[in-house]
């Protein structure tokens, strides 16, 4: 028999991975009897773990909430996980965490052993954040992303309100399949029970989620994947320009000014060649103008068309101050 105190380990890690075991499912996966099983629980709940068991059929055991958070159990792959994912949310897209994913990091670091610290020390640095430039990302409040992750887990209907893309409002019933974190947002997958169809929503537009108690049996997804349903529904990303320009001004200056958005190469005396992609053009026609040189836009033609409404509204503008 497996020694009691790593068995009891073991029994606090499994109930700290479902809401639910029932009772001959755990004792299976420890490989006890129901009676060892539930000399284990007292054991847990003597340490202080609120244990909650229920009877009857559908009988079985859960780790309730307590007063305070009880010491977690996680195993080697956990831990290196939890690392990565704080680090992750030290520069991430949910709301004010980023302050306390800090110190969750540091005391998940401190305390881990040096084979685990080192692979953990392997992939930070061995990742570089993307600078994104322009805008923020879309932020998502964490009640939300815990709500649905745990609707999730539970397999239980959600209900929560949702805007959508054209800022309508509805309320949507939906059984949760999975979250996916794609490019700089968070999407829940789930079956829309109102639509009857599989559906994908962006956490930062969906409010006030609730669950409804009712558990469900996880419908077969229509992809291989949660993220591969996300990806086939998202719109077509817009089409990209592949700019280049001729400035009159030295490279020091036009890499000092857009070189981190763009490549920069030396083409003579004090002018350059700017290359960059680019889905929107209003970007480079605004760095073109901060740059304060003359220039030649090379390609593509709709640039030169973007620049030359530019500069005409900007004329009225000055126009109709002077007036």
């Amino acid at each position: 028999m497996a020694n009691t105190s790593s068995r009891t380990l073991r029994l606090l890690s499994l109930l700290q991975t479902h809401r639910h075991w029932p009772g001959p499912d755990l004792a299976d996966r420890l490989g006890v009897s129901a009676r060892t099983l539930r000399r284990d629980v007292d054991r847990l709940r003597e340490l202080g773990y609120p244990v909650e068991a229920t009877r009857g059929a559908d009988g079985g055991y859960r780790l309730a909430a307590g007063a305070a958070l009880p010491p977690l159990v996680v195993d080697d792959e956990e831990a290196v996980a939890l690392a990565v994912g704080m680090q992750a949310a030290t520069q991430g897209a949910v709301a004010g965490i980023e302050e306390s994913a800090v110190r969750a990091l540091t005391k998940v670091v401190q305390v881990m052993p040096p084979r685990l610290r080192r692979r953990v020390d392997a992939l930070r640095a061995g990742t570089v954040p993307a600078n994104w430039g322009g805008a923020p990302p879309p932020t998502v409040d964490p009640e939300v992303l815990i709500a649905v992750a745990q609707a999730c887990r539970d397999t239980e209907r959600l209900e929560f309100g949702y805007v959508a893309r054209g800022g309508d409002a509805t309320r949507r019933h939906v059984e949760p399949h999975r979250l996916v974190p794609l490019g700089r947002r968070w999407y829940l997958v789930a079956y829309d029970l109102a639509r009857h169809d599989w559906r994908s929503f962006r956490l930062d537009r969906l409010t006030a989620p609730e669950s409804t108690g009712v558990r469900f049996r996880p419908r077969e997804l229509p992809a291989a994947d949660a993220a591969t349903f996300v990806r086939s529904g998202i719109d077509k990303p817009a089409a990209t320009h592949t700019v280049e320009v001729l400035v009159h001004a030295p490279t020091d200056v036009v890499r000092g000014r857009l070189g981190q958005w763009s490549v920069v190469e030396p083409d003579g005396d004090d002018r350059c060649v700017l290359r960059m992609t680019t889905e929107s053009l209003d970007w480079p026609a605004m760095g073109l103008g901060a740059v304060g040189a003359e220039f030649e836009v090379r390609s593509p033609p709709e640039l030169a068309d973007v620049i030359r409404e530019w500069g005409e509204r900007f004329g009225r503008a000055s126009q109709e101050r002077s007036a």
